[in-house]
């Protein structure tokens, strides 16, 4: 090998451990360990208060307590059996009350008598609370999975069919104008400039709607069920099991929290081209 070609060589190994070297950097600079500080001192607060006696234990028992406890509800008990009941009935319920209300958005968007049609009604349920049906939805569908999911997907519906149809009305007049000018056909105009213009707020609708049918299971479970987490929690309220109602709460945290960030990078995904101020 000739000497230039060994310092050519030497320059490309270099360059390329320079970019590993900025891409490792990069990732580490996106998962800064602050948001890790408060959980931390939480965690740290519990373990003093609980282990020196300042907080009965029948009100919050230590965190070791509560780990032993997982670990039976998981090898002992149904708990894996009731968190995949209640991932199945939020993944339903979401997708058929946001697929609805997309839909039904756009349309009621794109017409005032659509809009008009479907308005009165729909201001008259939205304002009538999902937990509010739930007697009645019982009394039609009985206590199985069909009852929560219509609970959980009409309250799922309403923030996404709003702000689908205000996505679409918030459009630019000037993009309206500028379409009209180079003579696009209606379809075209739908597809290129009011859907892309509206995606923002459909995906924020998105994002809440995903948290708020998780966070409504728990209440639908614990009304009207027998299994799922929302169940464990009612019971193990009635039974003072202190221990399992943390195991659960932090379970519905952790897995709220997971469905957010989820969302978030969906939406960023989606909206790559439409990135604002990030702080």
């Amino acid at each position: 090998m000739s000497t230039a070609e060994a310092i050519d060589g030497g320059v490309a190994v270099g360059s390329a451990g320079r970019a590993r070297l900025s891409r490792v950097h990069a990732f580490l600079a996106r998962r800064d360990p602050i948001g890790l500080i408060l959980p931390a001192l939480i965690l740290a607060v519990w373990q003093v208060s609980s282990s020196r006696g300042w907080v009965d234990p029948v009100f919050l028992p230590e965190p070791r307590v509560v780990a032993a406890a997982f670990w039976k509800m998981l090898t002992e008990q149904n708990l894996a059996q009731d968190f995949v009941a209640s991932v199945t009935i939020v993944g339903q319920a979401f997708i058929y009350g946001a697929l609805a209300a997309v839909v039904l958005g756009i349309a009621a968007g794109l017409s005032r008598r659509v809009e008009r049609f479907f308005g009165p009604t729909f201001d008259t349920i939205r304002h009538i609370p999902g937990i509010a049906w739930l007697p009645l939805i019982v009394l039609w569908l009985g206590l199985g999975a069909p009852a929560k999911i219509l609970v959980i997907a009409k309250s799922v519906f309403f923030p996404v069919f709003l702000n689908t149809l205000q996505g679409i009305r918030n459009v630019d007049k000037a993009h309206i104008e500028l379409a009209q000018a180079l003579t696009l056909t209606r379809w075209q105009l739908v597809r290129k400039v009011v859907i892309p213009s509206a995606i923002p707020n459909v995906m924020v609708s998105l994002r809440y709607a995903a948290g708020l049918a998780w966070a409504l299971v728990v209440v639908a479970e614990g009304l009207s069920g027998l299994e799922g987490l929302g169940f464990l929690i009612f019971r193990a309220q009635g039974l003072l099991l202190t221990d399992q109602l943390l195991v659960c709460m932090v379970i519905i945290g952790l897995v709220g929290f997971l469905i957010d960030r989820s969302m978030y990078q969906l939406q960023r995904r989606v909206l790559r081209w439409k990135q604002g101020f990030e702080g």
